[in-house]
């Protein structure tokens, strides 16, 4: 199996998709803002492992369910049909706040 390297794209402001109107934290009473887990360039590398990938320390629970299967396709060889070889892009299905990744496999 190989490596696969994660890399922050892009951490969307939510005024960005609402304007004024961004919805509510429920836990703040405030609006929501940016993804504060992840940042823009941030990396993360899912190593080879005998239990089958795993998330890296760090790295934020809700996205990894969101991204795991694009990283099992390029951790066992496969591709993405529209992408280069060895890399996809993805993203989290946080609607308020989602952030984008790259992810390439690493030789």
């Amino acid at each position: 199996m190989a490596r696969v390297k994660i890399r922050v794209l892009k951490t969307l402001d939510p005024k960005v998709m609402f304007g004024d109107r961004v919805p509510v934290n429920p836990r703040t009473g405030k609006p929501w803002e940016v993804c504060s887990r992840l940042r823009e360039g941030q990396e993360f590398v899912v190593e080879e492992s005998g239990g089958g990938p795993q998330m890296p320390s760090g790295f934020c629970a809700w996205a990894w369910n969101d991204i795991f299967k694009e990283v099992l396709v390029l951790k066992f060889g496969g591709n993405i049909t529209w992408m280069d070889e060895g890399k996809a892009v993805a993203c989290c299905t946080d609607g308020i706040r989602p952030v984008s990744f790259e992810l390439e496999r690493l030789r």
